[in-house]
């Protein structure tokens, strides 16, 4: 069985200097310290108009890779995991 396989991909939409993003990063680090095997990318959005445009007022932002579906702020580790679970049973 491919290890890589059971990786959960998020993206975790910010910007540098958001205190809220940093909170969120908070947030996913002690999920990824319990052992859940996630790869989470953070992209600044400062980097890309058109995530600029689409995120500026809403950001910090979770998404599961290519899924679409997103989790905006205020979230907790309760709802980062029901996030997770909800989009591996979708």
């Amino acid at each position: 069985m491919d290890a890589q396989a059971s990786v959960t991909p998020f993206v975790l939409y910010g910007t540098s200097a958001c205190h809220l993003c940093e909170l969120a990063e908070a947030v996913l680090s002690e999920l990824l310290a319990q052992g859940y095997d996630w790869q989470i990318e953070v992209v600044d959005i400062a980097d890309d108009d058109k995530l600029l445009e689409r995120y500026a007022l809403s950001i910090p932002v979770l998404t599961r890779a290519g899924s679409g579906v997103e989790l905006r702020w205020p979230f907790d580790g309760a709802a980062v995991l029901a996030f997770a679970s909800e989009e591996v049973a979708g």
